[in-house]
């Protein structure tokens, strides 16, 4: 029975003109055009500090780094390797560390040396970031005064910048894998529900209706085509970050399929239940717009979600959105492996057990 429903359902998607343009043209046009146009900005940004002097030098210029609106200390590590593993695990954005003898190199030279890693992945996040940084740095060495006998008039720290994972900041790889996501939860959350809710006006679902089709397998039908088209929307975009700019995942290609196929089955279900609530087209397309809206802008594809408000972060726990973007993002640029992707499995997991169960139950077939 699920044989013909899907031949239907292909037919259906083939002879609209409309819709295959669409699904070709469409990624190349996001992928080409909104990397060079998008722009955000950056707060509350997560610091790692290494203090290997352990002075009150180096104490006050920690203090100096925490009291900054831009910055918010989440832990003092032993050593380099410590915060290393903060960034890795996404717990810290920059680490700034503090060189052995920093207080007498300042005292006896006028110059010390300190390190500031950033996690640039998010090239605009790590730039600015460090540059703060950088400049909080610079005014606690025209803080110093030196003592009376000193030869020495101007202190001056010299800083060392690193960027992990994307280190010439370049603000399109960061965007790149992040629309591959917008494009799967368009395409493939828009398309289902506005599917169903055109049938419901043409009266077409009727026919289905009457049918010993059971619901489960009439909305089996109509996910699957959208699930296929999703991964080979996927697949043009894996192949434009390639041939356009250079991209490649750093991290394992099957666990961007597997997060992708999960992501769509989680995107494809909200769109169906929000096709059976909806009687026509236009009501069913102000109701994804404003779910689409609300889940891009809370994502953290423009804005990071630790600049938001602390009611916005909470509310983000809710978006799948997020999620898939913290694994295309991390699998490209970080080389994340499954250990390291199992917090947004889970939270995928459980929406699209929800959202596909809700689809099933609320879609009312008359016998």
């Amino acid at each position: 029975m699920i044989k013909y429903l899907l031949e239907k359902e292909f037919k259906q998607m083939l002879r609209n003109p409309m819709l295959p343009r669409m699904l070709l043209v469409f990624p190349c046009i996001i992928l080409l055009v909104l990397p060079w146009a998008a722009n955000f900005e950056i707060k509350n940004i997560n610091l790692s500090v290494v203090d290997n002097d352990h002075s009150p030098y180096s104490t006050r210029l920690i203090q100096k780094a925490g009291a900054s609106e831009y910055f918010r200390i989440v832990d003092v590590s032993d050593s380099y390797k410590e915060a290393m593993e903060s960034i890795e695990e996404g717990k810290a954005d920059i680490i700034l560390e503090i060189p052995p003898h920093f207080e007498r190199d300042i005292l006896k030279s006028g110059t010390a040396r300190v390190l500031i890693s950033a996690n640039t992945v998010n090239g605009t996040k790590g730039g600015l970031g460090s540059s703060y940084l950088s400049n909080i740095i610079h005014d606690y060495a025209g803080e110093i005064k030196p003592s009376d006998n000193s030869i020495i008039s101007e202190p001056k720290i010299e800083i060392d910048t690193q960027g992990r994972f994307n280190p010439h900041l370049d603000y399109k790889i960061f965007m790149v894998p992040a629309l591959m996501a917008q494009l799967l939860m368009m395409l493939c959350g828009f398309l289902p529900a506005l599917n169903i809710v055109s049938e419901k006006e043409f009266g077409t679902i009727e026919q289905i209706n009457v049918t010993p089709v059971s619901k489960f397998t009439f909305i089996l039908a109509k996910l699957i085509p959208y699930w296929i088209a999703g991964l080979i929307i996927l697949t043009i975009g894996i192949l434009l970050a390639r041939v356009v700019y250079g991209l490649s995942p750093a991290g394992p290609l099957w666990l961007l399929y597997f997060f992708a196929l999960l992501f769509i089955v989680v995107i494809s279900g909200m769109g169906l239940v929000v096709s059976n609530y909806s009687q026509t087209m236009q009501q069913a397309m102000f109701v994804m717009f404003f779910f689409l809206i609300i889940i891009m802008l809370m994502s953290g594809l423009f804005t990071p979600i630790n600049s938001m408000p602390q009611w916005a972060q909470t509310i983000t726990i809710l978006n799948p959105l997020k999620y898939f973007i913290q694994v295309t993002r991390t699998v490209y640029l970080k080389g994340s492996s499954w250990g390291d992707l199992t917090a947004q499995f889970t939270a995928l997991l459980i929406m699209a057990a929800t959202l596909n169960t809700w689809a099933v139950f609320s879609y009312k077939k008359n016998s």
